[in-house]
Order: C-alpha cells, then structure tokens, then sequence
C-alpha cells in the first residue's frame, strides 16, 4: 500500500505526458480524465472521426514520452477561482468537471511544458524522477463518458509504470501468465461456459463439463453445511415489490436491480437478493428459544443490473447464484454462530487451496445515508463482530463498506498471481428483524426479537467459478475435474475393452470420457493433455493381454503400469479426501 502510495505521482505524471503525447499525434483530440488506477494509470480521449489510436501506435507514444521525461519538464501547481477555471479549462469535457465544483471552492490546475490540465494532483516535480524503462502502454478500450451508457464513448488508453524496469517486467510477465489463465479463454477450451448474445450479455451458459463443475462445488457446500446443522428451502425468481420495499433492497438499490413489471396489476421485481424471502419462511411459523439458531440455506439464483462496458466473463454478470444462508438467532448465540461461520469458510479455502487471505471488516460511514437503522444498533452490531473474530483473524476496518443493513466480515482472497478478491462474507442484522417484526419466545415466555446473520463464503458461485478456472489455470483437483480419466484407444482392435474400462469406472461412480477415434494415438494423448484431465489411460495391446494400465497422470512425463483395483482405490480414495494431489 505505501509503495503504491509513492508510485501515485509518477503515474498520474504519465498519464499527463501520454495526453501530451497524443495531441501531439492528434491535436483534435478532447482530453477527458486521466487518473490513477491500479498498477498504473490511463487517459479517456475524444477523438475526431477520422482519427483513431491502436496498439500499433504504443511504440510511437511512448517515445515521445520518454523524449519528455528526458527533457526534464517541470510540473507546476497553480490555484484559480472557478470563474477563471472555466476559461482555462480545456474542452468540454473539463468545463463539466469544473461546473460540478461546488462555489469558491480554488480549483487545481498543473503545467508541465506547453500543456496545461485541470487536476488535484500529485504529480512529480520534474519528469527526470520518472524512469523511462519503468513504464509501457498496455490497452485501448471504449469507455463512456463519466460511465453513463447514455453519453458519448471515448477511447481510453491504459498504461502501467512502476519505480524499476525489473518490477515492470515482473508485471508483464504475469500479465502473460493472466492472459494463459483467462476464465473466458480457458472456459471456451475446456467446454465449460459460453455466453452467447442471443440469451443476453451477462447471462452465462453452463455447458455440461461447466455443469458438472458447478454441481460438485454445491454438493460439497450442501455436505459441508448439513454438518453444520443448516437447512435447505427454495425460493422463486421473482417477487412482489412490495416485499422489496419492506425489506429496503428498494429503492435502497433501484439502480442496481431491474425495472419493477405488472402481473394482474401488482408489481413484480426480478429477486436481486434471497434474503427477504428466507426471513417469510422464517415468519410462516412461531418459533421458541428452543429452536435457535435456524440456518436456512439455498444456492438461489438473482438478478442485478451491470452496466454493458463493465461485465466481464463470469466474474461480472447480470444473473447469478448466491450460495446464501441467513441465521436466525439470539444475541447471546451471535458470537459463537459467527465464529462457526468463518470455520466453515476456512475449511472451503483449505480444501480448495486459498491460503493467502486477509480479513476486512465493513462499517457504515457515519454521514451518508444509504443505511438503515439506528446508530445505536449499529455501533452495537460493529463491536459484536469485532469481539468475535479478534482473537481468531487479523483484521482491517473499512469505513463505508458495510451493507445497508449492518455491518460485514469478508475475506479477500490472495491468488496465484497475486491478486486479490473478495469471496466469502458474513454479516450481522439488527434492522431487517425490526423491519419484518420478526419474533420468538424466550424462556420467559415473552416475545423477543432474533437477530439475522446473513452469509454466503463463495458470494455469486459464477464468479468463484471464474476465480477458480484461473486459479489452477483449468487443471481443477480430481475431484472437481469434469472428466476424470481420459482412456485412449491404440487401434480398432482395443475399442472393447476400453468400453468395458469405461463402464467399470463408472459403476463406480467416476466421471469418464473415451477417445476411440482412428485418430493417432500421439493426437490423442495431446487433445487430453490440452484439455488438463488428471488421469490419461492409453489402451494397446499389452493392457488388453496383461489386464493392467498404463496411465499417464496430469503433469507428470513418466507413464506409470498398475492394477485396475489398485488404482481405482488409489484415484477414490483423493477423491474422499478432495486431495489436491494426484
């Protein structure tokens, strides 16, 4: 954090220098904003019809940046009250920014060479404190004006910089190992999803390898959490607005869910959350103390509006499934259902081999209004869940992060590549109880009302879905693998015994696929090496005499020969392990 801290002013430098660059090249162009992002910066353009930038003319720009940075240019600060703003500020796109800025407020600008931009800042005092081998143009994408689909879209350039040449390289090369591991990419290789504009943008399409995977992630979570004494419910796609009202997902978030719809003349809302409906089942039946805590947990599928530009494979869709549970409980039995919570993540992130996390806790922003309930309950809510997991997690707390009805645990997952996402959450509600008057007997005979803990450790399972395809890079342990083993014919003369093969493994309940095309076996072999199957089986003439195997394992060269028993008992016994070994 704090070298990206110090990095901050070398690239929002660049990001002006890349301007200065391309009004060089195009001087039509309309400078929109050029911030900093992530591992670099980039700059939205306006350009005139019969203009464009492409990746072919990186080279050419960012020479003429180096040329600057040489050049020593000086970054000069200077204030001007908004009036005089108006007439500096370049283009239409400035004037807007500026006319949004509240009155009397001094409004920055910075000067460097020629080039004059409106900008808060920080830049480097001379371009010499730049490294020229430190930074490199990486895309061009569409971007719509302030991200509103209804303005005009610009072409946004992006770049990487960084303090040293070695850690931009370090950079590229794990931007090239990202681009092998790409979820899109590998889910079209290996069968698993497709996404196809006829059905919808953001709308996935699991094919049955992707549908198997899918399954085999639920069925562990449904074994995982009957352990733990949850129970399961169904819940349909849509429901009355009237239930999202009372809930305040509406109009709390009316910009993120899709247009209310009349059916007999009441309005209907495609279900964004699972959790109102969870809080009837709830409500449908008088509950003692006795019967606490009650886990109801459903894999349910929701519906929230993106925005076009911003959906990406899996990992940003418009509908998804929530592998959601909500806990009603006492506050006595808070503390402890927490806790039991985080075990049941933490066992998901062992088995499936995230072992790099960090643990943030989401509060409400005192001023903004976006929450409901009262502050009391909600500071009371935040000590709860701090009490809870201090002794058990490190922890940050991320004021302005919580939901809109209490505050939030998450785990933010660390991957091979070393980027980071959110994935399990847990959170803890006082206010949607008060606002469902939900209730039950205490042993007093009196009526109290339960606390909600809502929870979800793989969060939308289409996007942990999209995490773990490039996680293990499409080579899932062996007991998520779609296909399991591959058996591989030499010749016509083996094609029986490699159906009797198949058949066997699958009395035993083993997911198995046959190549018995006239094919060269050298072929085969290489399509099922592509397609990352744990165990390859190549069937000749000696297997068929000798009633052994051959079988070539996932990321080994030497072929290894065994019993069929033996390796049955080998292969089942990983998979009631969930072992990541092979």
């Amino acid at each position: 954090m704090k070298q990206e801290k110090q990095l901050e002013p070398i690239r929002h430098s660049l990001s002006h220098l890349m301007a200065m660059a391309v009004l060089k090249k195009i001087p039509q162009a309309k400078l929109a904003i050029g911030p900093v992002i992530a591992d670099g910066f980039y700059y939205d353009f306006d350009l005139p019809a019969e203009a464009k930038i492409t990746e072919a003319d990186f080279p050419k720009i960012e020479k003429e940046m180096k040329k600057m940075i040489q050049g020593n240019l000086k970054f000069k600060k200077f204030d001007l009250p908004k009036k005089e703003a108006l007439k500096k500020a370049n283009g239409p796109y400035k004037k807007e920014l500026v006319n949004d800025l509240p009155k009397g407020e001094k409004i920055t600008f910075y000067e460097s060479g020629d080039f004059t931009d409106l900008c808060a800042g920080p830049h480097v005092k001379f371009t010499k404190e730049i490294n020229p081998d430190a930074f490199k143009l990486t895309k061009i994408a569409g971007a719509y004006w302030r991200g509103d689909e209804k303005n005009k879209m610009l072409t946004r350039v992006y770049g990487v910089a960084f303090e040293a040449k070695r850690e931009l390289d370090e950079y590229l090369k794990m931007m090239m190992e990202a681009e092998k591991r790409d979820h899109r990419k590998l889910g079209k290789e290996l069968g698993l999803f497709i996404i196809d504009p006829l059905a919808g943008s953001g709308l996935p399409l699991f094919l049955p390898k992707g549908a198997i995977l899918r399954d085999q992630l639920m069925k562990y979570l449904q074994e995982e959490q009957t352990k733990r004494g949850y129970q399961y419910v169904t819940t349909p796609h849509i429901g009355r607005l009237d239930l999202y009202k009372t809930s305040g997902h509406y109009p709390y978030y009316k910009d993120s869910q899709y247009p209310p719809f009349k059916i007999d003349k009441e309005e209907f809302l495609l279900k964004p959350m699972n959790c109102p409906h969870h809080i009837l089942i709830y409500k449908a039946n008088k509950h003692s103390y006795k019967e606490l805590p009650i886990r109801l947990a459903e894999c349910g599928m929701v519906y929230r509006y993106e925005k076009s530009g911003e959906l990406t494979g899996l990992v940003r869709v418009r509908g998804f499934t929530i592998d959601d549970a909500h806990i009603f409980a006492t506050e006595q039995q808070i503390a402890s259902e927490f806790l039991k919570v985080t075990d049941l993540v933490m066992t998901i992130f062992k088995v499936l081999n995230f072992t790099d996390y960090r643990v943030r806790i989401g509060t409400k922003e005192p001023k903004s209004k976006k929450y409901v309930g009262d502050d009391k309950i909600w500071q009371k809510a935040e000590k709860i869940i701090i009490e809870a997991v201090k002794d058990k997690f490190k922890y940050t707390i991320e004021q302005g992060d919580a939901a809109f009805y209490g505050p939030k645990l998450d785990f933010v997952v660390k991957d091979v590549l070393g980027r980071e996402w959110q994935l399990g959450t847990v959170q803890l509600d006082f206010n949607l109880p008060e606002r469902f008057n939900l209730t039950y007997t205490d042993n007093q005979g009196k009526n109290k009302q339960p606390v909600i803990i809502h929870r979800a450790p793989f969060g939308s399972l289409e996007r942990f879905i999209g995490i773990l395809i490039e996680h293990f890079a499409g080579a899932f342990p062996l007991w998520l693998s779609p296909v399991q083993i591959k058996i591989v014919s030499v010749g016509s003369d083996h094609k029986k015994h490699c159906e009797k093969l198949a058949d066997r493994f699958r009395r035993q309940n083993l997911r198995i696929e046959t190549d018995l095309t006239n094919e060269t076996v050298g072929n085969k072999i290489r399509k099922a090496v592509n397609e990352k199957i744990p165990y390859i089986l190549v069937i000749g003439d000696k297997e068929v005499e000798s009633g052994k195997l051959t079988v070539r394992v996932r990321g080994q060269e030497k072929l290894l020969e065994i019993a069929y028993d033996k390796f049955a008992e080998h292969v089942e016994a990983l998979i009631a392990k969930k072992s990541l070994n092979l």
